[in-house]
């Protein structure tokens, strides 16, 4: 049986919000929602353009914390790959939507500090041969 670090769980569920987060601001700025701070400079193309960028990085953080949730070396390496993006697309947001992109970003660095700490931790497998054991109580007697 299988084992998981509760700190990846909790940076998996802080991955899926942030997905959910940047799904649901990347609709609302493809849509050019009155709550955007207007007439802004964007280093990219305009609002509709990082609505669309903010729309994809939110489905494949979705995708990263699914991944990760399987507790697999390929689900660590794309949760830390998709909250890398989106920190840096945060911090090119930040025109559009100062706060909440500082708040994405910190976010962010949380979960690729707590995925790349304790991503391997207790994922090992618990199965255990008499042999193994045996040894195992050898050495600490010794």
């Amino acid at each position: 049986m299988k084992t998981y670090s509760g700190w990846v769980i909790f940076a998996a569920v802080i991955l899926f919000i942030l997905g959910v987060l940047n799904v649901i601001w990347g609709i609302a700025a493809i849509a050019d929602s009155k709550f955007f701070v207007q007439d802004q400079k964007y280093i990219l193309s305009n609002l509709n353009a990082w609505g669309w960028i903010t729309l994809i990085i939110g489905l494949a953080q979705l995708f990263a914390a699914f991944s990760l949730w399987s507790g697999g070396l390929y689900g660590r390496v794309i949760a830390i790959l998709m909250a890398s993006i989106s920190a840096v697309a945060a911090l090119m947001s930040i025109p559009a939507y100062p706060f909440w992109s500082l708040a994405v970003f910190a976010l962010d660095i949380i979960v690729i500090y707590q995925v790349s700490l304790y991503g391997g931790a207790g994922v090992e497998s618990d199965d255990r041969s008499a042999a193994r054991v045996q040894a195992a109580r050898r050495d600490v007697v010794a």
